[in-house]
């Protein structure tokens, strides 16, 4: 499987705790990443410069799914099971499952 041009639900749904330059503490789930173009693009594919957990996405069903906005519900859903348990005085929901997040292309219809 190939990843859908203009997705890139894994650049905004997932967070990624390892530096990306522009966004040197990483990115928190449902923040889109600094390196994304205006459509959806990385700009730093096949550069030295990208992360190695960015590199070892690989596109497949399971993560996918049959469309962007199954993309984005399956990699929420990930970041809920996976996240660490919120810390007093903190939203329990991670940024991508929460109302007042930046406005970023994240499909809640599923």
């Amino acid at each position: 499987m190939k990843c859908r041009k203009g997705c890139a639900a894994c650049c905004i749904a997932a967070s990624i705790s390892s530096p990306i330059p522009g966004m040197p503490e990483g990115k928190p789930a449902g923040v889109r990443c600094i390196q994304l173009t205006d459509d959806n693009a990385c700009k730093l594919f096949g550069r030295p410069e990208r992360p190695a957990v960015c590199v070892s996405l690989q596109a497949s069903i399971e993560m996918c799914g049959n469309s962007d906005e199954e993309a984005f519900r399956i990699l929420g859903e990930w970041e809920r099971l996976t996240a660490p348990p919120a810390r007093t005085g903190e939203s329990e929901r991670p940024a991508c499952d929460r109302a007042e997040t930046e406005a970023v292309p994240i499909r809640a219809n599923a």
